[in-house]
C-alpha cells in the first residue's frame, strides 16, 4: 500500500471499488451521449491535429482509472473536513465531464460545450489542488487528465469554428 491509513484492507479495498464505480457511472453517462461519436466525428471538418476516434476510448478508460486512483488515495488521506470538500469536487468535476459529451455529441452545441469544457478545466486543476493537500501522487495521478482535457478544450474550439453550420 502507498503511505499510511486508519482504514482497515478491506474499507480501503471497499472505497476503492466504490469510487471506481462512481467514476465508471460518470463516463457511462458521458458516453450515453456520444453513442453516435464515431459517425459524427467522422464527418466533422477536423483540424491536421486532430487525433483519430479510435485513440478517444483506451485513453478516457487510462484517464477515469487514473482519476479513480487518485480519488481513492485523497480519501484515505483520513482528513475529513478537507477531503470532503476535495472528494465533492471530484463529483462536480465527473458531472462536468459526462454533460460535455452530451452538449458536442447529442445537442450538436459547440458553443455550450467550448464554455462547459473551460469550466471543466478550471474544476480540474481546483480538484487537482485540492488533492495535492492530501497527496502528491493523487495530484500527478491528474496531470494526465488535465493536460488531454487541455487538448481537448483546443479541439473543442477548432472543430466548432471549423463546422459552424453543424455546430
Amino acid at each position: 500500500m502507498i503511505g499510511q491509513s486508519a482504514y482497515t484492507k478491506l474499507q480501503q479495498s471497499s472505497a476503492l471499488l466504490a469510487i471506481l464505480v462512481i467514476t465508471f457511472l460518470a463516463a457511462a453517462l458521458g458516453s450515453l451521449g456520444s453513442v453516435n461519436a464515431p459517425e459524427f466525428y467522422r464527418q466533422l471538418e477536423l483540424p491536421s491535429w486532430a487525433p483519430p476516434g479510435w485513440l478517444f476510448g483506451p485513453a478516457w478508460t487510462l484517464l477515469y482509472t487514473l482519476m479513480a486512483l487518485a480519488a481513492w488515495l485523497v480519501w484515505r488521506s483520513d482528513r475529513l473536513a478537507v477531503t470532503g470538500r476535495a472528494l465533492l469536487l471530484y463529483g462536480i468535476q465527473l458531472v462536468l465531464n459526462a454533460l460535455w459529451s452530451w452538449l458536442f455529441f447529442a445537442w450538436y452545441l459547440g458553443a455550450a460545450a467550448l464554455a462547459e469544457i473551460v469550466l471543466l478545466w478550471l474544476a480540474i486543476l481546483i480538484t487537482l489542488l485540492l488533492f495535492k493537500r492530501h497527496s502528491i501522487l493523487a495530484a500527478v495521478l491528474l496531470l494526465p487528465y488535465l493536460c488531454w482535457v487541455s487538448f481537448a478544450t483546443m479541439l473543442t474550439w477548432s472543430i466548432w469554428q471549423l463546422n459552424p453550420t453543424v455546430l
